[in-house]
């Protein structure tokens, strides 16, 4: 089975202020570092719009009905001193949700070994009541839910090595003994959220922080000592990436010293324990990653991993 990659162009439609790290041309840097003849394999296409209803798994009606009343026709409107809305914005969330769905579906009934889905703005700070980060729903939380609600899954888990910590992913699994959360990130740093002893109400939310100037050596025992073990004692039935690329050494928003060879590291470890507990099944969304160089070369040794290639 091949490795599906989705995306979409109207992801590049969310307009973001000037000088933004949050910016179109890191999906056309996604796109540019998978043009090379390794990745030619790779089965493409376009991830689709969602309905709204597919928001409502994770977050509260009142502020999915709300964010999409408050989408503009013009300009650009803030909803705190980080995020804000386009008059493409809208459809580019929801693609996002929507590709996120469509490769969880395909994973789960065979069609393809894993996939990776490039789409923006991010979702992994989205809480279930509050847009923040860049981000305004948690597409990764909403692909476990569904993977939950329609293939009937017992056990979902999602890892994040965002460089931030998925705040809005653990605030929608804190009391969810069905899924574990799982992350390494740098403390302190924004959210602020994610210290080790944030373990949710059944002990599945798993939080590795690391310090400024952390690097290879400390990530990976990070998710050999700590993140690791403790997937493999939970037995997911699906595994679902936070593929942040922004704890990559060049990313101008934090200070981990991360290099490519390491996303595609975890990438080859987070299979190993899906080929023993999930048959196999791996879902991986982008999250962050703002130096374009840095997110090339990540995304390349990341997808490669996932392809085998």
């Amino acid at each position: 089975m091949s490795t599906l990659y989705l995306s979409h162009e109207a992801c590049l439609d969310h307009a973001t202020p000037s000088g933004h790290p949050e910016r179109a041309d890191r999906l056309r840097a996604v796109e540019e570092a998978l043009t090379e003849e390794r990745f030619a394999l790779l089965d493409r296409d376009e991830a689709p719009e969602a309905d709204i209803e597919l928001a409502l798994l994770c977050h509260n009606e009142h502020y999915v009905t709300e964010l999409r009343h408050m989408a503009p026709t013009s300009g650009i409107i803030y909803l705190d001193g980080d995020t804000s809305m386009s008059p493409g914005t809208w459809e580019a969330v929801m693609r996002g949700v929507g590709g996120a769905v469509a490769a969880t579906e395909s994973v789960m009934s065979g069609r393809h070994r894993n996939a990776f889905v490039a789409v923006r703005p991010p979702g992994h700070h989205a809480e279930i009541a509050k847009p923040m980060g860049f981000c305004f729903f948690d597409n990764v939380a909403i692909a476990a839910r569904y993977a939950q609600r329609t293939f009937g899954i017992e056990r979902a888990a999602i890892v994040d090595f965002d460089v931030h910590h998925g705040n809005g992913t653990q605030d929608i699994f804190w009391a969810d003994r069905s899924v574990m959360y799982c992350s390494t990130h740098q403390m302190p740093l924004f959210p602020g959220t994610g210290a080790r002893g944030e373990r949710g109400e059944h002990d599945t939310i798993v939080n590795a922080p690391l310090a400024s100037e952390d690097g290879s050596l400390e990530f990976r025992s990070a998710f050999e000592n700590l993140i690791l073990p403790q997937l493999t004692k939970f037995s997911p039935e699906l595994v679902i990436i936070s593929a942040g690329f922004d704890a990559h050494y060049r990313d101008p928003l934090a200070s981990l010293n991360l290099r490519a060879e390491d996303f595609g590291w975890v990438t080859r470890k987070l299979m190993e324990l899906a080929d023993k507990t999930a048959g196999g099944r791996v879902v991986s969304v982008l999250e962050g990653g703002y130096d374009l160089q840095g997110l090339k070369e990540s995304v390349a040794a990341h997808v490669a991993a996932l392809t085998g290639a």
